[in-house]
């Protein structure tokens, strides 16, 4: 799995993720974390779609996790 730009958006941190899948398509995932130390909370959401790109994987898990932060 492999991490791109994190994105700090008020208590939350949203990273996107991709992972290559052996048919050449992309797998896009999205971290969301909030909290510190002992009391931080992840919640990882990942997506069925396939994405012919590495953008659009990316595009696509980063819309979703800010999605899910402004919903919260």
């Amino acid at each position: 799995m492999q991490t791109t730009k994190s994105i700090e958006v008020g208590k939350y941190l949203v990273s996107p993720m991709i992972k290559p899948q052996d048919d050449g398509s992309y797998a896009a995932s999205v971290s969301i974390r909030s909290g510190r130390g002992m009391a931080s909370h992840d919640r990882v959401m990942r997506f069925t779609p396939r994405f012919i790109s590495q953008r659009a994987a990316i595009r696509y898990a980063t819309a979703e996790g800010l999605a899910w932060v402004r919903s919260h």
